[in-house]
């Protein structure tokens, strides 16, 4: 604000000498003196908001769009005058500044830069200027204590109060390089805050970002169609053909019931037998779409279960607050009870354990095995398998896997809970 202020008096001064004090140097200074101050305020507001944004810019790795309100065209009259929109003037140059004028105090996002003005200072003695202070008097005080104990040796209660300075210099330093990123985060979200709007997507990134989501609705309608075509099969090949078999044994039983009941009790036991045999087909068929443990009892006892059946002896530790959507803990579940079976066919480990956890909200689950290590994403593999059911979700999995063990895979999928209420249990199977 000095600087404006400094260059309205210094045009001042400058007409008043060149006009050798006369009697028409006041009406020429102060009208200059006060464009001068107002345009020379206006740019370092404009340029202090430009710098802003390009540091958020460059800290998010995103463009901040700014949009301003239009201007809209000067029009001349049949008169010659020139209308502003507000008001009509015979000059063209006057009629512009005059429009500027009126345009920059009536747009919001120049009074949202003008605000910004005043409110950056304050942001930064606030949010920052502490934290700097806590690093210059650590700096200061570690020179201080290493004058003094250059200066004192063998003076052993100087040199204690030496260290003891110098220590206390350490510990400022360490919080202000502790507090300054933070400071400046901090900053940049009330220069958010007071400028309005924020770092935005480029069409590079929301390009990339609609071809993956493009990419994933395929795969989400490929693992569709390839759920349904298996529940097709299982149901043709398997409690289907048990009940047109039941249907023609109970047929016979009908005929063989006036001449021959032996046989057709025989019949019926081999209808009953069978009738049991769909009855568990149709049910593991269940399970594999939609299990009931995690329909009714949520993902930590779903996975405790799968735990508990898994060859390989599995350790399960949850810390989950609630319970993410249903679509999502299937996925989760799945991807699990698949990694668990290529832990038992394919590690060779002795012990498995899974890890998850809520944080920041996301869901993170740990699969770790002590096996041989060695596995690879492979095309077609389980591994992309899980990726593309996940990644549904926007979900990502990462693998570790050095030669010798052990093998970690992370799964992390952005998500919110609902039912809130704490599981933080460990099982071991």
């Amino acid at each position: 604000m000095a600087v404006p202020v400094v260059a309205g008096l210094f045009t001042a001064l400058a007409l008043v000498q060149l006009f050798d004090h006369g009697p028409s140097a006041l009406y020429v200074a102060v009208p200059s003196a006060v464009v001068t101050g107002v345009a020379t305020l206006y740019w370092f507001m404009r340029r202090g908001a430009v710098w802003t944004r390009q540091r958020v810019e460059r800290r998010a790795g995103e463009r901040w769009v700014v949009v301003y309100s239009p201007r809209e065209a000067l029009e001349q009259d049949a008169r010659g005058f020139w209308w502003t929109g507000h008001s009509y003037h015979r000059g063209h140059s006057v009629a512009r500044g005059v429009q500027f004028v009126q345009w920059a105090v009536r747009d919001p996002q120049i009074r949202r830069e003008a605000l910004w003005l005043v409110a950056n200072p304050a942001g930064l003695l606030v949010l920052v200027v502490p934290f700097l202070g806590l690093l210059a008097g650590g700096v200061g005080s570690v020179w201080a204590a290493g004058r003094q104990l250059h200066d004192r040796v063998g003076y052993l209660g100087e040199m204690g109060l030496g260290a003891i300075v110098g220590l206390f210099g350490v510990v400022l330093m360490a919080a202000g390089l502790w507090g300054l990123p933070l400071g400046m985060r901090r900053h940049e979200v009330w220069a958010c805050q007071v400028l309005g709007g924020g770092p935005q997507p480029s069409r590079a990134q929301l390009t990339e970002r609609v071809a993956q989501l493009t990419e994933t609705r395929a795969d989400a309608a490929d693992a569709q169609a390839a759920e349904l075509r298996r529940i097709e099969r299982d149901l043709h090949d398997g409690a289907q053909a048990r009940l047109v078999s039941i249907g023609l044994t109970l047929g016979a039983v009908e005929h063989l019931m006036a001449t021959d009941q032996a046989a057709a009790r025989e019949l019926l036991a081999e209808a009953r037998a069978a009738s049991a045999k769909a009855l568990q087909e149709l049910r593991d068929l269940v399970r594999g779409i939609h299990p009931p443990v995690l329909a009714e009892r949520g993902l930590p006892d779903a996975v405790r279960e799968l735990a508990l059946t898994a060859v390989v002896p599995t350790e399960v530790a949850v810390a989950l607050p609630g319970r993410p959507e249903a679509a999502l803990e299937t996925a989760v579940y799945f991807s699990v009870s698949e990694l668990l079976a290529n832990v038992a066919k394919h590690a060779r480990a002795r012990q498995t354990w899974v890890d998850v956890l809520y944080r920041a909200g996301r869901l993170r689950v740990v699969v770790t095995d002590d096996g041989s290590g060695g596995a690879r994403t492979e095309a077609g593999g389980g591994l992309q398998g899980i990726e593309k059911r996940l990644g549904t979700f926007d979900g990502t999995i990462s693998l570790d896997s050095p030669v010798g063990g052990p093998t970690t895979i992370t799964m992390e999928l952005p998500c919110a809970l609902s039912s809130p209420r704490t599981s933080t249990s460990s099982a071991k199977g």
